[in-house]
């Protein structure tokens, strides 16, 4: 287990539910990975995110998934893309991520709590 932290610390990691528009292959990427559009509704908007997933989902499997992502971190680039949000997951028996995923409809943007 991590360190202890409070709260308030928690309440800094801004994680909000989206709704995977589209999924790409990620040829350049060092590992295997899609390209991911989400939408975070009108407050957030569309955002782009890398996704070290191929070994779990086919991209018809994500299309229109709702999904979990840490939305505040700043933008990191992954070979040619630049990746807006953190998509969660964790892993599995077979060492490949599982998503993090919502499973009723929700409002776009909603934040975990």
């Amino acid at each position: 287990m991590k360190q202890e932290i409070a709260y308030g610390d928690f309440e800094k990691v801004d994680i909000r539910v989206g709704r995977i528009l589209s999924v790409e292959d990620f040829p350049k990427a060092r590992k295997k990975a899609y390209k991911l559009l989400i939408d975070f509704g009108s407050e957030i908007g569309i955002k782009r995110s890398s996704a070290q997933i191929v070994d779990n989902y086919s991209k018809e499997d994500l299309v229109n998934k709702l999904i979990l992502a840490v939305v505040n971190f700043p933008p990191k680039q992954i070979a040619n893309f630049i990746s807006e949000v953190l998509v969660i997951g964790v892993e599995d028996k077979n060492g490949y991520v599982s998503l993090l995923c919502v499973d009723r409809e929700v409002e776009l943007g909603k934040r975990v709590f």
